[in-house]
Formats: structure tokens, C-alpha cells, sequence
């Protein structure tokens, strides 16, 4: 196939919203993440989207908090919202510390996370940094 014959890729969707914030890798920086996603999402005028965004983000910044902090380091919560889709992104220091998805025992107090983002998402995954990794997870606009 020559040059002139591959099909087009088609351009991304252009960022109609976005929000990004950096925090110190404490709890209570969960909580707040939670509650910004969710205000955020409302004003943007997803009410539909805004308790799963809330409870993505939750995760993915307390996998963050657990797997990935460094003392002295921030974390970082991305959000970015197209006419097609919310991405959810979390940014952590940690690359050599790869999120897996595993299936706890009923008594194990974690490993459930990202077996709910995987439940809610309509789309999650890792990707590299060159200092650390990002977990995004997506919800798509309906």
C-alpha cells in the first residue's frame, strides 16, 4: 500500500474543557479530588458523568497514593473533557509500578480498585512517562 492509498487518521476531538492540578500525596488530597471532579463535571454539564468521574478519580489517585507517592514528589489529576468523551487522567512518580488488575480474596481489605475502574470505564490503561507513569480511565459522552 503506498503512501497515497493509507487511510486517514482521523483528528482528535478538540478539548472543550480541561482541568489539571498537582497535590501532595496525602488522603485527605483523595477527598478533594473526589469532590473537584465531581463539581467540575457538573458545571460542565454532565450530571450523568459527575458520581462516576468522582468515583474514578477516587481510585485512581488512591492506587496513586498507595503505589506510586514519593515523599517529595506531587501527584497529578488531569481532567479533559471532548464532545466524544471525560478522561480521567493520574500522574505519579512511580513507573517502575505498574497498576494490575487482580481478583482479591473476599477477606482482603484492598485490591478492588481497579476492578472498579474497569467496571465503570469505558476505557482505562497505563501509560509511560519519562519520569513515572499516568493511569487515565475515560467515560464516554452520551
Amino acid at each position: 500500500m503506498t503512501a497515497a492509498q493509507e487511510t486517514p487518521v482521523p483528528a482528535p476531538c478538540p478539548v472543550l474543557r480541561e482541568d489539571r492540578v498537582s497535590f501532595a500525596p496525602t488522603a485527605h488530597n483523595v477527598v478533594l479530588s473526589r469532590h473537584r471532579t465531581a463539581r467540575l463535571v457538573l458545571q460542565w454539564g454532565h450530571p450523568g458523568l459527575a458520581g462516576d468521574a468522582a468515583l474514578l478519580v477516587s481510585e485512581l489517585v488512591t492506587n496513586a497514593l498507595l503505589h506510586g507517592a514519593v515523599r517529595g514528589r506531587l501527584l497529578q489529576v488531569h481532567l479533559t473533557l471532548t464532545a466524544t468523551v471525560l478522561r480521567i487522567t493520574v500522574s505519579d512518580p512511580r513507573g517502575e509500578r505498574l497498576p494490575r488488575r487482580r481478583e482479591p480474596d473476599s477477606d482482603d481489605c484492598y485490591g478492588r480498585g481497579l476492578l472498579i475502574v474497569d467496571r465503570i470505564a469505558d476505557d482505562w490503561g497505563v501509560e509511560a512517562r519519562t519520569v513515572g507513569k499516568t493511569v487515565y480511565a475515560e467515560l464516554a459522552v452520551r
